[in-house]
């Protein structure tokens, strides 16, 4: 450091000779800075960014370095930093991670796309996180956890925080030292403010502490604050060259060399970006492309230099016609700008470096120098005028302070790194967290105006630095004690809405006499609401919460605040205009005053730390300020809107009141009463305002204190405005603020306005007499009329009357009934309670029940415990589930139909469930009786005493009558009838619930109309004949009237007994029974004549098919609907595609070959469940991240074939000719939508289930041919002397490829002689034979098989081998591991599967037929016996055979599809051919140690001894192996390489000859046979073990040997044997945990091609690779600038590609150029898809949703699932944008 505050600003810019550059390293570095921008003419390189690092490094450590880097090491590498090489060369441990220290917090600082951890039930609040490496090495089971993606540098990990921690998480790397949080904010709130570094005592108890030579202590910050001082706030540009000359410079030359510098946004793609600078500037595309991506890295970069102002001028303006970004700069300036750059990302990096084992004292010394006053050079002129304005207004300005200011002058990556050097700052300790905590709230006013009004990029803004320093409880507690830091953001607040802005600067201190414009555009501002969040995160800290309930002053200001959005928007009733639409402008006013009434609740919460005689002067001063702003007084209120406060008298009953005159149908109301709600939260401190606590402190009631502070007026003022909320009953004249009433009511913010204004309304019980408030409801409702027996209203309609009433009797439920607040209830019952009422519905997703929830409850850490005591979660079973959370059957007598919160439709389904669930316990009529408040103490206690008044009884009375009246007159129930009668007797049993005695009397003795009393009602209505529902709680409420006043029941109750006569309503039931058993009975009898119609048909069908001569049907062509049969060609719609899916076993691979050792016996079976197929994990599972690779199989292991496959859907041949012209049509009509097939690939879309196909196959029964039944010694003697007596055969001759090894040309893909002579005979191998000529010839260089070139007949894939051969290994392979006892692979074969192998092989036998067209036999015995002479080893190596290529060498499998092509006859005795094994090959394995399958393999010794004698190179291989390994590993191996073989021959037989290879029967079903003996059955061969007596088999045996071991010795061959990968195939491991793939384990995901980690990584899980996906880094400029995924599919899957996108946590699918989004296989614990991991929960592996994914692979399912993402939209934009 070596003195470099003596550093100074650049004095002249110069140009100092080398030979005059001094000595020292502080002089060198000043005279290197001052000179740089002349003698590099401006140009900023990165070999400048070099230079200018060792110069500061080397200024820096002086004559220390070596207390920074080995001894070896005296200086750095040319481009690195000090971090990295200590890092690589673990200097003291650097390489490490640092020891324990108690007290120690973590601090680690993340960096972009890390996993951060928060865990609800440890963490203090939401902003206290974990790193990976802390979480992980801590307890959180059963914890609510989250898990998050850092999307920037900044953040630091609290771990060893005590101030972060409700309970300490012992985590072993960061033990606890001394210190508490009591001790912390005790010293925060007793020390005055330290603003100086120097003043900041080191940090104690350091244990690795390094002696530090005094004169290395110093920084050079100032340098950066200067350069600043020049730099725009803001991207603007010029208007001309007098405007761009004016601008403030330090250049002292101030010379006209200027800059055009862009700027980094969200809104530009990189293509817009790169055409603009190819367009506007000489930069070739690839440069343009790289400055592209320097722009989104870094923030910004220069795009042009030039002395041309005009031209500099016009590329600035045109880009800003675009909105982008763009400054106009003198180079000199814009050159000390970058060099700012490099001086703060050396200061990071000194954050992150270490002086010896010191890792602190670097870090102290930055935070010294920060922390130190601005010392500015006399040299510096031109300053702009905002410099000394900040110098003036904030006095103890720091350079901290300074670049706090500064921040809006920085781009991206300087931000990015200041804010992770000021979080390195506040890790050191306590006092540097105080002290920076007090310079930020010094300028927070002018940070908001900055992020307000200023900033470009809004993301990194340093107001974001707010939530470190405002969650931490002691320092906001200092800087709201010492910085009144509340009172500031309170006055932004008024001054922000109020307008109150000029010079881009907020005013502060703020107007008060200034006017809220919803219609400004400060409520038009997104930005405003974080500044709502700063607030509610300080008066969220318990010793801020403390200091605003001590100190009046708190309450009086936020008070004022509040005034301000008091009755804002107000809106009025349309009486007299038709209204369309609701504009929007509501939303911003419902932002602000929803984001106010968040801190609201904060801030009455405060108060919990209240003495009484504090709450209730906050009581007084809240009422107070809400009758100045309602009377008008204070001027806030609209008073052309509102008018002032009238009292009229209203007479009801007997009750004379005097209430407000307001009709809410002519005046103007609002939503918005932000001091009602605060004072409900006031009121909520229930335990506060009892008269106990009350009178202990000399206090009277909370109703005395108010009334005798206001009066009975006062407090029904307050309570009015809430009451004139509009109702939705009104109808279409309130459609204007119809969004704004369901956002006011919405279930998830109901909580902070609805809710309140009710409890404002609850309380008002407790203060007024109820009389008065029952009396003022209704006149608000416009009621009154209606409970004194009127029925016809002069506004409403008769539908909007009732329902207004009902609405009524909703709020007198709710304030009469609910306890919640009034009882104040602990917040863990009030969960459950939410809880139990919101699966009270029905079973429903994680989402669907926080949905239904108060976001408040939601996000408290005890949630999902209450949620795991009440309901039972049904874990997702199918691919398609989601986990449902179902309410335990104990819970559901919590359940209350009326909860406050539900809607009408609620009650009553709440209600259905509740008697099914009743009535499964035996209750057939249940009656839900309302449960009792139970508040025993508290100025709540006297809530029951409202059910004691006569103007309650009488509405509910006149509710009951009237009901019954309209009942009467029209004959029907009236429309909300039931309802209102469902809410009137809830109110009427909460009445004998909580006031049985004084209720009974009254609606005994209360008369009303002619004389009747509420007792007249219930008797009448409980015997109505349309109420019949309402019976039993008449019954109820009668029985319980009884127990009071029983003669009074008596007199009026009618007793109605069951008579012995019939009478006329018994006798319509009856008749009504007698009609619905004789529709059922009419039912039954046509349901039976049906039955035997088919029955009947089904005989004749079979008569039918007993004729020969009718064509049978196969169902109906999907187009014309016309029945398939032989009269017309039909087939079946298919999908030839390439394929890699087929793994050939590597040489020297221990592991797979490991994996052979341990693969199961029998493939055909199902595999037992693993313990970690459950969901979600447990135990063991949750841990299992130690993943380091991906990697399942190398892709270039892989052989390359064609796959078949049909959608088991028929068409006729012309239909099918047809629909594919409608499909060109199609495309040329929707030419700019990305179509989800290929018409050049010959593809289309079926039509039924949109598959994807490009061929159509013929469709054929088994065949009806016999096998052979000659015995194999006698078959292969008949077939030699049939050899012997035919006639060479030239034809047959010219039809073998000329490279001898056998193969028939006319099965070439590429064979010219299909065109000249085929085309004619037959159409239906013209469409397999196109697809796979096309496919064939661009992927000559994927086939390593041996064939003719290009051009020669056969050339190209051999369709046998190739297609059908692949097609079936494909079959194969995905069935392994699939089946149940009984049944074997055969059996798994689907109908359609059939059906296409059948058409497959149908196709190979028209091919084969048409070169021997003019043979009666069509050549089927000359091919008969091309196959044989291959397969008997005396013709084979036969001078006459030109077959020299050998046979052990051909894929086995291929002669025997050519002898079901042409010959199924012969399929036993070929199968008993090639079954006998080939070759053997050395691998590292391990077990088995006892042979298992003796008696099918026998003498194995032997066997290789007579296999191997012919080649004395194989014949010594063979004895060490055997030597090495022993015969029960040999034997091992044998069984799984030779099973594939079996398996797939046992498929292709049941395809061509079902009957005649029949599966084996299924003997002891515990102790079942083997697949391979059993499939050795099905297939008649004898076992290995039977050799020794098949002679005819070792002949021949001898004969291939002989053959093989002749090519090998003579080396003209390749003779290596390539074997198939014969275990179940896998696809990429993934972790059971998505976390654990970032953090300490994402060296995993680094990309092979650049050598990086991915800012987004996608993982093949085909392969396992890791690839960038969407980035610049890797592109394919020959294909259209592709990206890697793409570049990776070809090299991998070949045309498809399925790939997991780790932080999308999405699934893609790509299939030749197009692709599709899916849905993860990873749920979270509430077994819930969470794509882009947007809700932060953790994510786990589904077994059954991988399962589906590794299927859809196997199958080849991927490019039909493309297509049908595609066909099921019109995308113009190409599938990326999906």
């Amino acid at each position: 450091m070596s003195a470099l505050s003596s550093i100074f600003p650049f004095k002249g810019l110069g140009s100092i000779n080398p030979r005059d550059r001094p000595p020292d390293p502080v002089s060198r570095l000043r005279a290197t800075l001052e000179s740089m921008p002349g003698t590099r003419k401006y140009s900023f390189t990165p070999s400048t960014r070099a230079e200018i690092l060792l110069e500061l490094y080397d200024a820096f450590w002086g004559p220390y370095s070596h207390l920074f880097l080995p001894n070896s090491n005296s200086s750095l590498p040319l481009h690195a930093t000090l971090a990295e090489v200590q890092t690589r060369l673990n200097f003291s441990g650097a390489a490490l991670n640092d020891p324990p220290v108690p007290g120690r917090p973590c601090g680690y600082i993340f960096k972009k796309g890390e996993s951060c951890f928060r865990c609800k039930d440890c963490a203090l609040d939401d902003s206290c996180v974990l790193c990976s490496r802390c979480f992980h090495a801590t307890d959180h089971t059963d914890h609510n956890v989250s898990f998050f993606i850092a999307q920037q540098s900044g953040g630091c990990c609290d771990c060893g925080d005590v101030g972060a921690w409700r309970i300490p998480i012992e985590c072993p790397y960061h033990p606890p030292g001394t210190e508490t949080t009591a001790s912390l904010v005790a010293y925060a709130a007793e020390h005055s403010p330290i603003l100086w570094g120097r003043d900041i005592p080191p940090v104690q108890n350091y244990p690795h502490r390094v002696p530090v030579p005094p004169e290395l202590r110093d920084s050079m910050t100032h340098f950066v604050l200067e350069t600043l001082d020049y730099s725009p706030d803001e991207t603007s540009v010029p208007t001309g060259e007098a405007d761009l000359r004016l601008q403030p410079s330090a250049d002292p030359m101030m010379k006209d060399h200027y800059c055009v510098v862009l700027w980094n946004d969200e809104k530009h793609s990189f293509t817009e970006v790169i055409d603009l600078l190819c367009l506007l500037t000489p930069t070739p595309r690839e440069e343009a492309m790289e400055t592209a991506n320097r722009i989104d890295d870094l923030g910004r970069d220069v795009i042009e230099m030039s002395t041309d102002v005009p031209r500099v001028l016009d590329i600035a303006q045109k880009i800003a016609q675009i909105e982008l970004g763009v400054t106009v700069r003198r180079a000199y300036d814009t050159f000390r700008e970058q060099v700012v750059a490099v001086i703060i990302e050396w200061l990071l990096d000194l954050t992150r470096a270490r002086l010896g084992t010191d890792t602190v004292v670097l870090k102290e010394v930055i935070a010294e120098e920060l922390l130190v006053p601005r010392r500015r050079s006399s040299a510096m002129a031109n300053l702009p005028s905002e410099i000394l304005s900040i110098e003036t207004e904030v006095p103890d300005a720091v350079r901290l302070t300074w670049l706090f200011l500064y921040h809006t002058k920085l781009w991206k990556k300087p931000r990015l790194s200041l804010k992770e050097i000021y979080a390195s700052i506040l890790g050191l300790s306590h006092g540097h967290k105080l002290s920076v905590a007090a310079h930020f709230a010094n300028v927070y006013p002018r940070v908001i105006d900055n992020y307000l009004l200023v900033d470009r990029e809004a993301e990194t803004s340093i107001k974001y630095f707010a939530l470190q320093l405002f969650t931490v409880p002691s320092a906001a507690l200092h800087i709201v004690q010492f910085y009144n830091i509340v009172t500031r953001i309170l006055n932004i607040i008024t001054a922000f809405f109020t307008n109150q802005i000029s010079d881009r600067r907020i005013h502060y201190p703020a107007s008060a006499v200034s006017e809220v414009d919803v219609d400004s555009e400060p409520f038009k501002s997104k930005r405003f609401m974080p500044v709502f969040s700063d607030l509610r995160y300080l008066c969220h800290n318990e010793p801020v919460q403390r200091l605003i309930a001590r100190r009046h002053e708190f309450i009086t200001q936020f008070a004022q605040t509040c005034q301000l959005f008091m009755c804002i928007n107000p809106n009025k009733r349309a009486a007299n205009s038709h209204v369309e639409f609701e504009t929007d402008g509501w939303i911003s006013v419902f932002n602000v005053t929803l984001s106010l009434s968040r801190v609201i609740k904060v801030y009455g919460e405060a108060f919990q730390y209240a003495t009484p005689a504090e709450l209730v002067a906050a009581i007084t001063t809240i009422t107070h300020n809400i009758l100045m702003s309602v009377t008008l007084a204070d001027e806030r209120l609209d008073r052309t809107k509102f008018n002032p406060i009238v009292f009229h008298d209203v007479k009801f009953g007997s009750t004379l009141c005097s209430v407000i005159q307001f009709d809410v149908l002519e005046g103007w109301v609002s939503f918005h009463h932000s001091l009602q709600w605060l004072l409900a939260e006031l009121f909520k401190h229930v335990d506060t305002l009892s008269e106990r606590s009350l009178s202990q402190n000399g206090l009277p009631s909370i109703r005395n204190i108010l009334l005798e502070s206001t009066s009975e007026k006062a407090i029904l003022t307050i309570v009015d405005f809430p009451l004139r909320d509009p109702h939705g009953s009104l109808g279409a004249k309130w459609f204007a603020i119809r969004g704004q009433l369901l956002h006011y009511r919405d279930f998830m913010l109901r909580e902070l306005c609805y809710d309140q204004d009710l409890y404002i309304l609850q309380t008002a019980l407790i203060i007024l007499d109820p009389d008065m408030v029952f009396v003022s409801m209704m006149d608000r409702f416009q009621l009154l009329h209606f409970f004194e027996g009127g029925v016809v209203h002069p506004s409403y309609d008769p539908q909007q009357l009732l329902s207004m009433v009902e609405e009524f009797l909703y709020i007198l439920i709710t304030i009469l009934s609910e306890g919640a607040n009034a009882s104040k209830m602990p917040i863990k019952d009030a969960v459950r309670r939410e809880i139990v009422h919101a699966l009270a519905v029905g079973p429903c997703t994680f989402t669907d029940l926080v949905k239904r929830v108060a976001e408040r409850l939601v996000e408290d850490a005890c949630f999902e415990r209450m949620l795991r005591e009440v309901a039972n979660f049904r874990a997702p079973e199918a691919t398609a589930d989601s986990g449902m959370y179902e309410l335990k059957p104990e819970a559901f007598d919590e359940i209350n139909p009326f909860f406050y919160h539900y809607t009408r439709n609620k009650r009553e389904e709440v209600e259905t469930v509740l008697r099914n669930h009743w009535k499964k316990r035996g209750v057939q009529d249940p009656v839900i009786v309302p449960r009792p408040l139970g508040i025993t103490g508290g100025p709540f206690a006297a809530l029951t005493a409202a059910f004691e008044s006569e103007v309650l009884l009488q509405a509910l009375f006149y509710t009951v009558f009237n009901i019954l009246v309209l009942t009467e007159v029209s004959g029907t129930t009236p429309s909300s009838g039931e309802a209102i009668l469902d809410q009137t007797l809830q109110l009427i049993m909460l009445a004998l619930v909580e006031r049985p005695g004084v209720f009974s009397h009254l609606s005994a003795t209360k008369p009303f109309e002619d004389g009747k009393n509420l007792i007249d009602m219930l008797c009448v209505l409980e015997h109505h004949e349309l109420y019949r529902a309402y019976k039993a709680r008449c019954d109820w409420i009668l029985n319980a009237l009884t127990q009071h006043v029983p003669e009074a029941v008596r007199m009026r109750r009618r007793v109605v007994l069951p008579e012995a006569g019939e009478g006329p309503e018994d006798a319509k039931k009856r008749a009504a029974r007698a009609r619905q058993e004789a529709i059922m009975r009419q039912m039954k009898e046509q349901q039976a004549s049906f039955v035997n119609n088919i029955n009947d048909d089904d005989d004749y069908e079979d008569e039918d098919s007993i004729d020969a001569d009718e064509p049978a049907s196969l169902g109906t062509c999907i187009v014309c609907q016309e029945e398939l049969n032989a009269s017309k060609p039909f087939g079946a719609l298919g999908l030839v595609q390439p394929s890699k899916l087929v793994r050939k076993q590597p040489d020297g691979n221990g592991g797979l070959m490991n994996d052979v050792m341990t693969s199961p016996y029998s493939l055909d079976r199902s595999p037992p469940a693993s313990a970690g197929a459950t969901f979600p994990p447990r135990g063991e599972a949750l841990h299992d991240h130690k993943v380091t690779t991906f990697e399942v199989f190398s892709s270039q292991n892989t052989r390359f074939g064609l796959h078949a496959s049909i959608c088991s859907h028929l068409m006729h041949l012309d239909c099918f000719n047809a629909y594919t012209l409608s499909i060109r049509q199609r495309h040329r009509t929707q030419a700019a939508r990305n179509h989800p097939e290929s018409i050049p690939r010959k593809e289309y879309i079926c039509p039924l289930c949109k598959s994807l196909g490009n061929v159509i196959l013929p469709v054929s029964h088994p065949s009806p041919i016999q096998l052979n039944t000659l015995p194999f010694a006698d078959w292969t003697r008949a077939a030699g002397i049939s050899i012997l007596k035919s006639k060479s055969d030239p034809l047959l001759d010219s039809l073998l490829v000329s490279n001898g090894t056998g193969e028939l040309v006319f099965w070439g893909a590429q064979d010219p002689g299909y065109v000249s002579f085929f085309r004619a005979a037959d159409r239906w191998p013209d469409g397999v034979m196109n697809i796979a000529r096309a496919i064939s010839q661009q992927s000559r260089h994927l086939r390593d098989r041996p064939e003719p070139e290009a051009g020669e007949r056969g050339a190209g894939l051999y369709l046998p081998e190739d297609l059908v051969g692949y097609t079936i290994a494909c079959l194969e392979i995905a069935q392994r591991g699939v089946g149940s006892p009984g049944g074997s692979v055969a059996d798994n074969l689907t109908e359609s599967q059939g059906r296409m192998l059948r058409g497959l092989i149908t196709c190979l036998g028209k091919l084969a037929v048409v070169p021997f067209r003019g043979r009666p036999d069509e050549g089927r015995e000359a091919l008969r016996q091309a196959i044989i002479k291959r397969l008997l080893p005396e013709w084979s190596l036969s001078t006459l055979n030109p077959v020299s290529y050998p046979l052990l060498l051909r894929d086995p499998f291929t002669i025997v599809v050519e002898t079901a092509a042409v010959a199924p006859e012969m399929l036993r005795h070929v199968l008993i051919l090639r079954i006998m094994p080939s070759s053997l090959a050395r691998w590292p394995i391990q077990q088995p140690t006892q042979r298992a399958h003796e008696n099918i393999f026998g003498d194995l010794r032997m066997f290789f001894t007579s296999v191997v004698r012919h080649s004395p190179v194989v014949e010594h291989a063979s004895e060490i192996v055997f030597t090495t390994y022993g015969e029960a590993r040999i034997e091992k191996l044998m069984y799984c390489f030779t099973l594939p073989f079996l398996r797939r021959a046992a498929i292709l037989v049941r395809a061509v000859l079902p009957v005649a290879f029949p599966s084996p029967a299924l003997t002891n079903a515990g102790n079942e046979r083997s697949e391979y003996s059993r499939l050795l059955t099905m297939l008649g061969i004898p076992p290995l073990a039977d050799l020794p007596s098949q002679d005819t088999l070792q002949t021949s045996l001898a004969g291939w040997c002989s053959h093989y071991g002749h090519s090998h010795a003579a080396s003209q061959l390749n003779c290596g044997i390539i074997l198939e990968n014969p275990t179940i195939y896998r696809i990429a491991r993934l972790p059971t945990v998505l976390d654990t793939l970032f953090g300490e384990l994402d060296r995993a995901l680094t990309c092979k091609r650049c050598n990086t980690l991915p800012l987004d990584a996608a993982i093949c899980l085909i392969c396992g690779a890791a690839v960038c996906f969407q980035s610049h880094c890797c592109t394919d400029k020959e294909y259209g600038d592709k990206g890697e995924c793409n570049m990776h599919t070809r090299e991998c899957g070949g045309v498809i590609g399925l790939y997991f996108l780790v932080k999308r946590c999405c699934l893609l699918y790509l299939n030749a150029g197009n692709g599709t989004f899916a849905l993860a296989p990873y749920l979270d614990i509430h077994g819930e898809v969470d794509t882009s991991m947007r809700r932060g929960r953790r994510q786990f592996l589904h077994p059954a949703r991988w399962e589906e994914v590794r299927k859809t692979w196997l199958n080849h399912g991927i490019p039909t699932l493309v297509a049908r993402k595609l066909e099921g939209t019109v995308d113009s934009g190409g599938w990326e944008s999906l």
